[in-house]
């Protein structure tokens, strides 16, 4: 069991002390499979390239990142070890799952019962990564996964993602691991949080991701940081969505409404967003240019700081 107040990195336990600037939903490696047929900028299988990606990180100030990836949809977690290493960069993996429409129609994802799943994704946690994409009779790293993926589509907690569900809220009661959810636009957000409510550790254990743009009714916003969860903004340099200069208005608001401790930040990276692979933001974007961009606004130092440091070492460590 991981202690409590205690955060873990493809590497090792890293206290929250030194957890440093970190960006709370970033994709460095993804292997070209049934995402890339969705969407070919998902595809990032080139080490060199993304460590040079980490490094540019690196330079601008960053030291962790969380990688959004979980297991059975591309997720390269052994390359995630060595960029670790080699960068310096404390990597946070994920286990869990993503929407179903990343997996193939056979995948075990799809078909295994709860309890199945539960015990696949603590092992994880506990026992350290599948390497395999399959997850199943597959050769096991050290390295442990940090943080349990979930997804919350249009279809909503039901049906096909019933079992699902419920091996995440299992794994996170068990292991004292934070939830990240994906927050599809469209989804019954509302009903998230009550669902969420119902069936998570508690509120602090959970990080909504995408709400800046899954839906822009900042009163639903406010109400889930008032019932105690994170949310985790990342339509930063996405002009087909909005603006920074919206996205700075909606974290001043959320700040002056009394909420800076509840917001961590990331950029949702793919091929099209790091420059190594030819796009045009980079994941040093943050540190260079939004930030200078926050503090411009008028938003202080001190509740960036919370944004970038303090809050995620409070979310990603074990409950």
């Amino acid at each position: 069991m991981v202690n409590k107040g205690m955060i873990q990195s493809v590497t090792g336990i890293v206290e929250k002390s030194k957890l440093g600037y970190c960006q709370c939903h970033e994709h460095l490696f993804i292997s070209k499979g049934e995402s890339f047929s969705l969407n070919p900028a998902l595809w990032m299988d080139d080490s060199e390239k993304t460590f040079e990606e980490l490094k540019s990180y690196r330079m601008a100030g960053g030291r962790s990142l969380v990688d959004a990836q979980p297991a059975g949809c591309g997720r390269m977690a052994d390359r995630l070890k060595k960029a670790s290493e080699k960068s310096g960069i404390q990597i946070i993996a994920s286990t869990g799952f993503h929407k179903l429409c990343f997996y193939p129609e056979k995948h075990h994802i799809r078909h295994s019962g709860s309890n199945e799943l539960a015990d696949m994704f603590i092992s994880e946690i506990m026992e350290g990564m599948f390497i395999s994409d399959s997850g199943k009779e597959a050769s096991r790293m050290e390295s442990k996964a940090g943080i349990i993926k979930a997804a919350l589509d249009t279809e909503g907690w039901d049906g096909s993602y019933r079992n699902l569900f419920e091996a995440v809220f299992r794994a996170s009661r068990e292991t004292g691991a934070s939830i990240m959810c994906h927050v599809e636009k469209g989804a019954d957000f509302p009903g998230a949080v009550n669902f969420f409510m119902k069936n998570a550790a508690s509120p602090a254990s959970v990080i909504f991701c995408h709400l800046d743009r899954a839906t822009y009714d900042i009163g639903l916003h406010k109400e889930a940081v008032k019932a105690g969860f994170y949310l985790e903004y990342d339509t930063i340099a996405r002009p087909k969505y909005h603006s920074d200069e919206k996205e700075i208005k909606l974290i001043s608001e959320m700040a002056a409404a009394g909420f800076e401790k509840s917001i961590l930040l990331g950029l949702d990276t793919n091929r099209d967003r790091l420059k190594s692979y030819g796009g045009k933001t980079g994941l040093d974007y943050i540190i260079t240019e939004f930030i200078p961009g926050m503090k411009s606004a008028g938003i202080p130092l001190k509740t960036i700081e919370n944004f970038t440091v303090n809050n995620p070492a409070d979310a990603l460590s074990f409950k």
